[in-house]
Formats: C-alpha cells, structure tokens, sequence
C-alpha cells in the first residue's frame, strides 16, 4: 500500500527551515567550531569512553578539539597518540610518523620513552596480525624494548608500567610459532656476494 501526500508549495517552502550554518540560502559552511577551556575535564572522560567503546575514530576528533585550544595539553597529545594507534590495521596506511611526532611533544622524557615504545609495540602487534612475516617485525619490538628499558630507568616510583609493557615484548617474542630470527639467520648463511 502507496500513500501520496500532497501540499501546497507555499506551505512546504513555510515549513522547511535553512539549517544552521547556510548563509543567505548559500552554500552550508562545514567550519568546526570550538570547546571552552572550561569543558576539557569533560571531553577528556569522552575520549576515555570512547576508546573503551573501541571507537578510536571518534576520541581521536575530541583529542584534536581539545588540542585546538590548548596545543601543549599532555593528556590530550597522549591520548591523541593512542587513539591513533588503536586504529593501526598493520598497513602502509598507519600514521607511524605521526604519532611518533605527538609522542615527541610530551614534556616528561619518561612519558615520551614510555608512550613511544608503546607505539613500536603496537605497529609490530597489527603488522603481526596483518599476516607479515615475523622476523620483519623483530627491529619494531626492539625498538618497543629500548623505549621501554630506557622508561624504566627513569620511571617514578612504585610505577611498573614499562617493566609491564617489556615483558609483554619478551612473551611475544617467545612465543612459538613465531620464527622471529630464523628466516634472518637462514638467509645471512645463504647469502653470497656477488662474483
């Protein structure tokens, strides 16, 4: 069963209005506009949710218009960083250098080893999952382990958190199945210059 409905045109041009935003029966402008210092506290526990929600794509938008008012906010740059990571799918695509970069804006060192040897861990984690051979991974993880032996020399007191992260490295890479450096070694006692 079909319903037509029919109106008068004066009555349906009276009854739509212009969305906010047109300009004169203009184009819509798509401008982003900006959050109050004062609701920070606020959109920082909605990044939070939405990492937890497994929705990276939408915490990572609320990091970026905290960080629009207030460049050096550690939190928001960390969280910015992770959020980039939760999205990493073990492509080309990933944005490495990126979070790298964020990462570098932290004003504690051990913050920056620390969350800089996370982002190494997570790239070998989705690269790993994305089927490439393990032992391409193996100078990521290693590179995950300096950041985080170098985290732990500084850490603050009664924090574990890269002695935790260091060990996660070490069980992944002894975990069998995995053949980490066998393929390296294999093809280094093959490999002959050219005569």
């Amino acid at each position: 069963m079909s319903f037509t409905i029919r109106c008068s045109c004066w009555f349906a041009r009276s009854a739509v209005r212009e969305p906010q935003g047109r300009v004169g029966g203009g184009a819509m402008k798509y401008e982003l506009k900006s959050i109050s210092k004062a609701g920070i506290a606020e959109a920082i526990a909605k990044v939070e949710l939405y990492r937890y929600l497994n929705e990276p794509e939408e915490a990572e938008s609320i990091c970026r218009d905290i960080l629009a008012i207030d460049p050096q906010h550690q939190l928001a740059l960390r969280f910015l960083g992770l959020t980039i990571t939760d999205q990493f799918v073990g492509a080309a695509t990933d944005r490495c250098q990126e979070v790298e970069e964020i990462f570098q804006k932290l004003s504690d060192r051990y913050e920056r080893l620390y969350y800089t040897g996370i982002l190494f861990e997570r790239r070998a984690k989705a690269q790993l999952l994305a089927g490439q051979p393990p032992h391409t991974l193996l100078p990521h993880l290693e590179r995950a382990l300096g950041c985080f032996g170098e985290a732990e020399k500084i850490r603050p007191a009664s924090n574990d958190d890269a002695i935790l992260r260091w060990n996660r490295c070490v069980r992944l890479l002894r975990t069998r199945g995995y053949a980490w450096e066998e393929e390296l070694v294999s093809f280094d006692a093959h490999d002959t210059p050219p005569t």
